[in-house]
């Protein structure tokens, strides 16, 4: 050992402490990574172990314990959202109308009105004392305020998007029909042309378009043509839609035209948006006499009288 570190001695000289301190500590770097990396597989090993466990065992993750009683709770509360079976029927049409076809729709509303009360009861809680000075237990009547503004803002929203949406299929529901005679004189079926006349609507009435593309989805499933008809009338909640599914299943009962029966009723179709127009501009009159008594006639009175209460005055 002597002569070896006699032999160290002579090759490095002074620099022996420095060399050996150096190697230590690359060789300890070098043990730290490789121990890092072992670790690192060690923890991907277990965890792909673990993941493997749940998928087998059906799933006693946390995650998956929280998504099932999230779950438990929308099915809980689609179930008991209402206590009456008419109500329930009438939400789920409401929401149908509305655009809002996942089957949770209730749960999900019935939620929104809860939260949106809490929400806003706390919120005039914190707010009003801050605004407010002094105002003691009266901030309690703003509370029960926003509470009950906040449970009927849904049902607001609600009708708000449905009579937009009324509009928009009461609009394009002729034009709907005119491309359904050209279709229809083409020689295509009932289900090509409502097909190709979905497609051409998308633009312009992309809400018609997509109740009449689930219409065509629900003929492809093995409905027959007047039960998706009468499902169309009911998500668009026209009464011409209806009439319009009455018409194509008494032409199917009779054996009559179909071609014919869609262009009269497309002329009638015509005939009525030409008439709610007229009714609108005829009653444009009536509506304006509101604001032109309130708000134009006093400016005009005072406007004529001033200069003669003026003269007066100074006359006097």
């Amino acid at each position: 050992m002597g002569a070896l570190f006699d032999l160290l001695d002579d090759l490095l000289g002074e620099n022996l402490m420095l060399s050996l301190l150096v190697f230590l500590a690359a060789a300890m770097v070098a043990f730290g990574v490789m121990a890092t990396i072992q670790v690192q597989r060690g923890v991907r090993r277990r965890a792909a172990g673990v993941l493997e466990q749940e998928g087998g065992a059906g799933g006693r993750s946390m995650r998956y314990a929280s998504q099932r009683a999230a779950q438990r709770l929308m099915d809980y509360a689609t179930r008991h959202f209402s206590t009456e079976k008419d109500n329930q029927r009438e939400l789920k049409r409401r929401l149908v109308q509305a655009g809002f076809l996942d089957p949770r729709a209730a749960a999900f509303f019935l939620l929104a009105r809860i939260l949106m009360g809490l929400g806003l009861a706390v919120a005039a809680l914190v707010l009003v004392p801050t605004f407010l000075e002094n105002i003691g237990n009266d901030v309690w009547y703003f509370v029960f305020g926003g509470g009950f503004a906040g449970y009927f803002l849904p049902n607001f929203y609600l009708k708000r998007r449905i009579r937009a949406r009324e509009n928009e299929h009461r609009a394009g529901f002729p034009d709907f029909m005119d491309l359904l005679v050209v279709c229809a004189d083409a020689g295509l079926s009932m289900e090509a042309a409502l097909d190709r006349v979905g497609r051409e609507l998308s633009d312009s009435y992309p809400s018609l378009s997509a109740n009449i593309y689930m219409a065509t989805l629900e003929i492809r499933a093995g409905r027959s043509l007047s039960e998706a008809l009468e499902h169309f009338g009911d998500r668009l909640g026209l009464d011409e839609a209806r009439s319009f599914a009455t018409l194509l299943q008494q032409s199917e009962e009779l054996g009559s035209s179909l071609t014919d029966a869609l262009r009269v009723y497309s002329d009638d179709m015509r005939h009525q948006r030409l008439s709610r127009a007229e009714e609108k501009a005829y009653s444009l009159p009536a509506k304006l006499s509101v604001p032109l008594t309130l708000c134009v006639f006093p400016v005009v009175i005072i406007v004529i009288m001033l200069p003669v209460y003026v003269r007066f005055k100074i006359g006097g």
